[in-house]
């Protein structure tokens, strides 16, 4: 439904460095880098963007939840982010308030924002 999602960034090397570790094990790579933005994407496509803080004024928490194909996905993104000095919101489990089969982990970015990966597979 949607073609991409962009957010600022106070610190885009920062905010680099970690969506290239975390969203790494889901098979999402950076694909443009325009040095004042970043697109991130699995395909040819870049659906996920960060760009420099130059509008607006303060901080807004956003959330994004990555798809992951499996749970052990779920799982590397979590290693990954924890690695690179994310903020743990939940670990990686079962959150049965969603449904049977959520599997999700939510961390923060350097920004704040409330960043997951999600598998809705049964396992």
């Amino acid at each position: 439904m949607l073609d991409h999602v962009g957010f600022q960034c106070a610190d885009l090397a920062a905010s680099g460095a970690f969506y290239d570790a975390v969203l790494a094990p889901l098979g999402v790579r950076r694909l443009a880098d325009f040095r004042v933005a970043l697109g991130y994407g699995s395909g040819e496509h870049a659906d996920f963007w960060i760009g420099e803080f130059n509008e607006g004024q303060g901080f807004r928490e956003s959330h994004i939840a990555f798809v992951a194909a499996d749970r052990a996905q779920v799982d590397a993104f979590f290693a990954a982010a924890v690695k690179n000095g994310a903020e743990v919101l939940h670990e990686p489990r079962i959150h049965e308030e969603y449904h049977e089969n959520y599997y999700g982990a939510f961390v923060r970015d350097p920004d704040g924002n409330n960043v997951e990966a999600v598998s809705h597979r049964p396992e």
